[in-house]
């Protein structure tokens, strides 16, 4: 469908492009039984054409990004809509097809899960997202959710610095099908298709090369986000270890491990679906494709383990950062205690000096005021170099 909508869309005005569109989603959705479908065409006229490959969402504000159909690991031209393009790859009885969704609400995804049959808690969860990376098995199809990740870019860490943006892919895993259903603004699939579509052997092997692709692609993004935080946990521990290290905003520490923990989040959990992906025996799975798993999970377990040591480093700096902010405000208790010490003198001094008594030594003496002037001078000598020398001042 997705394919037919991409060829009007390049060739026709908006007009033409809402009416081929609205025949499809009568067939896929089932919209042409009610007055949706004619609120879908009239939202149509009044939007531009964009190209379909965008990786958001489709130019009816649909979720369907695209749909291609596969024989042999070779792309094949599309006729027709969904329902027709699944209806010959049954009765071929080869080839796949796969759907690319983008947030999908519940009427634009209903037809879909009738027309693969799709388990209901299968598809709520596809809808409603924020869900934990997992692998589920619902007869003949299976379910794997997977997070993505992306690193923000930015000139300084501040303490409301986004490191790490997340979102999530949901994968149905037929036969002869495959649905990805994308939530988040970033992890465009186009790319990964598109380096499938060089590979036809990968790609014959059905569509459980579409979900090893996915699940590699995912935790390669794992790696190079590990790596990009690393820069900023190396520009953060410079900063605390240097000569104003105590002077170093903790915030940006803690936002840094808040965010790493968004990571951790997303690639931990998803080890328990790889094992079983690559060691257990699954319909849909070809016994060759465990053995690429394998490989994903090996990659995942370097990823988590880089994780854990980000963490615990950051624990680290962490803490050496509030030992020095410690060692720092006894520095300064030290210096304020030797000051205090060297003003008490002169105040002890002169506050005997100072009470009102007749009979008092060197009060009428010639030397009484210079002489008191150097015990003081002396003694608040004696007690500066004592304090310099213990490093007090």
């Amino acid at each position: 469908m997705a394919g037919n909508i991409a060829g009007n869309t390049a060739g026709n005005t908006a007009g033409n492009m809402a009416g081929n569109v609205a025949g499809n989603l009568r067939k896929v959705t089932g919209l042409g039984k009610v007055g949706g479908l004619r609120k879908v065409a009239r939202l149509a006229r009044r939007r531009p054409r964009v190209d379909l490959s965008h990786p958001a969402r489709s130019p009816l504000g649909s979720s369907v990004v695209n749909c291609v159909m596969y024989r042999e690991g070779v792309r094949v031209p599309a006729t027709g809509d969904l329902a027709d393009t699944m209806e010959r790859v049954r009765k071929r009885g080869d080839g796949f097809v796969w759907l690319g969704l983008h947030e999908p609400t519940n009427e634009e995804f209903a037809g879909i899960a009738e027309l693969f049959d799709l388990h209901p808690l299968a598809v709520e969860d596809a809808i409603e997202a924020h869900q934990r990376p997992k692998l589920e098995r619902y007869d003949e199809t299976l379910f794997a959710v997977f997070k993505t990740v992306h690193y923000v870019e930015h000139e300084e860490l501040t303490a409301t610095s986004e490191v790490v943006n997340t979102g999530e892919i949901m994968v149905f895993v037929g036969q002869d099908f495959v649905i990805t259903v994308r939530h988040g603004r970033h992890g465009s699939l186009g790319p990964l298709r598109e380096e499938l579509e060089s590979e036809p052997e990968q790609l014959a092997k059905g569509p459980a090369a579409v979900l090893h692709a996915l699940a590699d692609h995912v935790v390669d993004d794992y790696l190079s986000v590990t790596d990009a935080v690393q820069a900023d946990i190396d520009q953060v521990e410079t900063d605390v270890f240097a000569e104003s290290g105590a002077r170093v905003d903790p915030g940006r520490i803690y936002q840094l491990k808040r965010e790493l923990l968004e990571l951790k989040r997303a690639a931990a959990p998803l080890a328990r679906p790889l094992t079983e992906l690559a060691t257990r025996p699954i319909r849909v799975v070809d016994p060759e494709i465990q053995a690429y798993f394998r490989d994903v999970a090996d990659h995942l377990l370097r990823a988590t383990e880089q994780i854990a040591a980000f963490d615990e480093l950051i624990n680290s700096i962490l803490q050496a950062h509030l030992a020095q902010v410690t060692v720092a405000q006894n520095e300064d208790m030290r210096r304020i205690t030797a000051w205090a010490a060297l003003i008490a003198v002169p105040t002890m001094v002169c506050g005997v000096y100072g009470m009102n008594f007749d009979h008092m030594p060197e009060l009428q003496g010639k030397f009484g005021y210079p002489l008191v002037i150097g015990v003081i001078a002396v003694a608040c000598l004696t007690l500066y170099r004592g304090f310099r020398r213990n490093g007090w001042l």
